[in-house]
């Protein structure tokens, strides 16, 4: 069991929102982070860099808009559900602008943007699935 899912079930309140959705979504932002992160600095270490600054910057950019979105949505308290859309949906276009480019890069040898890319996708689903719940 997650602690993302061991804490909602100790929340004292009931926020309204399906929790395997958001415990799923939570997670997926915050492996997505790591894995953007994470592939961010394996690009540093390939040679011939030049080629990937814009995966460099988009998994930057990913990363810290998939930190923000879990972070919102792990506080229920007086929840703001057009906070939580917003965030979810500029989380759905992070990942799928990063998820884009290192699948294009992960096609080219590069198995790390090809992780990146999964979490990317699976982080996007994740949202996806949890903004329509929210809708």
């Amino acid at each position: 069991m997650s602690y993302t899912r061991q804490m909602l079930e100790t929340y004292p309140r009931d926020y309204g929102v399906d929790s395997d959705k958001l415990v799923a979504c939570i997670d997926a932002c915050y492996d997505c982070a790591n894995a953007c992160t994470q592939c961010a600095d394996a690009c540093l270490s390939e040679e011939g860099v030049a080629h990937l600054v814009k995966c460099i910057r988009l998994n930057a950019d990913c990363a810290d808009v998939c930190l923000a979105t879990g972070r919102i949505l792990a506080r229920q308290t007086e929840y703001d559900a057009n906070m939580a859309r917003t965030a979810l949906e500029a989380c759905i276009q992070a990942c799928s602008s990063c998820g884009d480019e290192c699948e294009h890069h992960g096609g080219m040898g590069m198995e790390h943007c090809g992780v990146c890319a999964e979490a990317c996708r699976s982080c996007e689903q994740a949202c996806r699935d949890l903004l329509t719940a929210i809708n």
